[in-house]
C-alpha cells in the first residue's frame, strides 16, 4: 500500500514536472512574448523573464525589439535630368508594438524590405543628380517619412535611413571630370584677368606719377639694367621706352626750330655775320645713345 502511494506521488510529481517544463517559456530582456490561445491573441504582451502558458493550448511567439540594420539592394532608376544611377542604402527600424507586427502583417522584415526599395526607386525618380551627390540629408529624410508611413501599422518604427553610395556611368563621370576641369580654368581664368586689372591700375598710377618727373623713367630705366647685369648674361637686351624717343623728338624738332630762327635772322641782317650754328641734335643724341651703350657694357 505504501509502495502503491508512494509511486503514485512519484508519477504526480515527474507529470508535474514535465507540464512545468512544457509550459514554461523564459523570454529575453530584448524580446516580448505574444501569446495566441486558441488562435486568439491573449492577454498582455510578456514581459522579459519566467512566464508560464497553458501547454497544447496556447503558443508563445518571441519578437525581438532591438534595432535591425537592413540593407537596401541597389536600385537602378532615371533621375529628374536623365542620368542612370544605382542607389544603395540602409534601413535601421525597431519594433514598438509587437503585438501588431505580429498579427497585422505576415513578415515585417520583409514588408520593410520591400517598401524601402519602392521608396527609394520612387526617390530617384523624383531627385536630381546633383541632389543625390551633395544634398543627401534631405533626401535620407524624405526616404525616412515615406518608409515610416506604412510601417506604423505594423508595428515598426523607422529610426532612420541613409543612401550609401550613387553609382554612375562611366561617361557620365568622365563628363563630370570635364565640367569640374572647365570649372576650375574658367575660375583660374577669372583670378589671373583680376591680377592683370590689378597690376594695370598700379601701372596706370605709376605711370603718372613718372610722367610729373620724368628723371624717373631714365632712374627706373637704369635699375632695371642694374637688375638685369647683375646675373652676367653675355648678351643684354634693353629695351628703349618710347617716351625716351619722344622726348629725343622733341628736343631734335627743338633744335631745327632754333637753327630756323638763327638763319631768318642772318637773312635780315644782311651783311652781319650770322653766329655759328649749334651742334646737331642728331648728333647729340647718337652720343647719349653711344654712352649709354659704353655703360652697359661694362
Amino acid at each position: 500500500m505504501v509502495e502503491e502511494l508512494i509511486g503514485a506521488v512519484a508519477a504526480a510529481g515527474a507529470g508535474g514536472l514535465v507540464y512545468l517544463a512544457s509550459a514554461a517559456r523564459v523570454v529575453k530582456q530584448y524580446e516580448r512574448g505574444v501569446v495566441f490561445r486558441l488562435g486568439r491573441l491573449h492577454g498582455e504582451v510578456r514581459r522579459p523573464g519566467f512566464n508560464l502558458i497553458v501547454p497544447a493550448v496556447d503558443r508563445m511567439r518571441k519578437v525581438n525589439l532591438q534595432i535591425v540594420t537592413m540593407p537596401v539592394p541597389a536600385q537602378e532608376g532615371i533621375t529628374r535630368d536623365n542620368v542612370t544611377v544605382r542607389v544603395d542604402a540602409v534601413v535601421y527600424f525597431k519594433v514598438v508594438d509587437p503585438a501588431a507586427a505580429v498579427v497585422n502583417v505576415e513578415d515585417y522584415r520583409f514588408a520593410v524590405s520591400q517598401m524601402a526599395q519602392t521608396s527609394l526607386r520612387s526617390i530617384i525618380g523624383k531627385s536630381e543628380l546633383d541632389d543625390l551627390l551633395s544634398n543627401r540629408e534631405k533626401l535620407n529624410q524624405g526616404l525616412e517619412l515615406m518608409i515610416d508611413s506604412p510601417a506604423v501599422e505594423w508595428g515598426v518604427t523607422i529610426d532612420r535611413v541613409e543612401i550609401k553610395d550613387v553609382s554612375l556611368p562611366d561617361t557620365m563621370k568622365r563628363s563630370m571630370a570635364r565640367q569640374a576641369e572647365a570649372d576650375r580654368e574658367r575660375r583660374a581664368r577669372l583670378i589671373n584677368a583680376d591680377a592683370e586689372y590689378q597690376a594695370s591700375k598700379k601701372l596706370a598710377q605709376a605711370a603718372h606719377q613718372m610722367a610729373d618727373t620724368p628723371s624717373a623713367l631714365q632712374l627706373r630705366l637704369l635699375q632695371t639694367v642694374m637688375a638685369v647685369a647683375a646675373e652676367k648674361n653675355s648678351t643684354l637686351v634693353l629695351p628703349i621706352p618710347v617716351e625716351l624717343l619722344r622726348f629725343l623728338e622733341r628736343g631734335h624738332q627743338e633744335g631745327a626750330h632754333q637753327e630756323g630762327a638763327l638763319q631768318e635772322a642772318a637773312h635780315q641782317e644782311g651783311s652781319r655775320p650770322a653766329p655759328a650754328p649749334a651742334e646737331h641734335p642728331v648728333d647729340t643724341t647718337e652720343q647719349a645713345i653711344d654712352e649709354l651703350r659704353r655703360a652697359v657694357e661694362q
